[in-house]
């Protein structure tokens, strides 16, 4: 660009440039010299250029300041770090969506409270997490389109005198677009905050699906077999295996929603344009990307290849009373206002509880003791299947609804 506009010569960008070049390979050979008087990468590329070609060498630095450069190199690694985390979600995405159709006739309960609520296909939970992280996708390309914007020609604080052409130098390093106000621009970490955030809540998605797959796999649940390739035994009692890769995702979760806070803190009080302060940004972002790197690396392949425990899920589907709400709905679409059909249901429900059984076993005129409304049309929607079948609403378990959604995301996970 500076020799575009004309502030150095054609030669002396080729020399520039190719002199770069050695220095870039001496760099990642780790063959430069690191001399304690410089005081940082800045001047040690610019000194060794100087170095070995003179003036020229001192003309590298025209119209530009180490506030914006080291802004737009930290735009630049964001933008592609979070094309990195984003790949990662759609192969975790996919994991999950693997599984629908191996899964689609197993029904699970669903759990409000930790309590058992409603039945679910296993199909509609995968789809939850697809969901959860189409989100987090969505978060992610809207935050690169801030990330996005160049810092690179506003210099230390109030732009320059010198003739330059901003919006080449963006167009080159493939940048959206140029930051509008110089003064803002050298103080922003907006960009690095909003990061943050962003893998923030893929620590929580990831936090809250490790925990759940967690409960499964205990004795009391018994719903999902871990690969064992991602538990470990114990050191005394040779019964256990520990579901700890999904332990320690829970755990790393709390160090990316650290580092949000770190740099929240950090920027809090800091006067307009850059401060030194500002050095310490780097270690919280680097750490929440490598960190979510691994918890989204290890994720897929757990998600892949874990089993549900098919005789365990079914012998217990019908504790808990999970169609209570497909029998209250079922009273509504007979004409019975909701209220008292819940109050009734509730009734009825007592009434199983203190015999033992399923609202599906209780005869009719249990049912009709209680609500002389009730047929024998009624047993359609009980047990937990029929009740799974009875859904119809968008968005709902119901199994036509399920495979609509598992076409869809098929087509956008393509």
């Amino acid at each position: 660009m500076l020799s575009t506009v004309g502030l150095i010569s054609k030669d002396e960008f080729v020399q520039i440039r190719d002199t770069l070049k050695e220095i870039e390979s001496e760099l990642d050979a780790d063959k430069l010299p690191i001399r304690f008087e410089l005081e940082d990468i800045h001047m040690h590329v610019e000194q060794a250029l100087i170095d070995r070609i003179g003036d020229v060498g001192r003309k590298l630095h025209t119209a530009r300041s180490r506030n914006d450069q080291v802004s737009t190199d930290i735009r630049m690694w964001i933008r592609d770090a979070l094309d990195g985390i984003d790949a990662r979600l759609l192969t975790l995405q996919k994991a999950f969506l693997s599984r629908c159709d191996a899964d689609f006739d197993i029904v699970l309960p669903a759990y409000t409270h930790l309590q058992r609520a409603q039945p679910v296909l296993a199909s509609h939970y995968w789809l939850a997490y697809i969901e959860k992280f189409s989100r987090d996708r969505e978060r992610i390309a809207d935050c690169r389109r801030r990330v996005n914007q160049c810092s690179l020609g506003v210099a230390a604080v109030a732009g320059t005198t010198l003739p330059i052409d901003r919006d080449q130098t963006a167009k080159a390093l493939e940048f959206g677009g140029v930051t509008a106000n110089s003064l803002d621009t050298s103080s922003d970490r907006d960009f690095m905050l909003e990061t943050a955030f962003v893998l923030s809540v893929i620590a929580s998605h990831l936090s809250g699906w490790a925990e759940e797959w967690i409960l499964w796999s205990t004795v009391e649940y018994n719903f999902i077999q871990i690969p064992q390739a991602f538990c470990t035994g114990s050191s005394i009692m040779p019964q256990k295996v520990n579901p700890d890769t999904l332990e320690l995702t829970r755990g790393k979760s709390a160090r990316v929603m650290g580092n949000l806070q770190t740099l929240m803190l950090l920027v809090k009080n800091l006067p307009m344009a850059y401060n030194r302060d500002l050095q310490e940004d780097k270690p919280p972002l680097f750490d929440s990307f490598d960190t979510i790197d691994a918890m989204l690396e290890l994720a897929a392949p757990i998600v892949q290849d874990s089993e549900l425990n098919r005789a365990s899920i079914a012998d217990r589907l019908e504790r808990g009373y999970l169609d209570a709400t497909t029998l209250m709905e079922w009273m509504i679409k007979k004409g019975m206002p909701q209220r008292r059909a819940h109050h009734l249901v509730g009734a009825i429900v007592g009434e199983a509880m203190k015999r033992k059984v399923s609202l599906s076993e209780l005869p009719i005129d249990a049912l009709q003791e209680h609500a002389p409304e009730i047929d024998d049309s009624v047993y359609d929607c009980l047990g937990s299947k029929n009740a799974v079948e009875a859904f119809v609403s968008y968005g709902s378990t119901a199994p036509d609804q399920v495979r609509s959604q598992i076409q869809r995301w098929t087509e956008l996970l393509k």
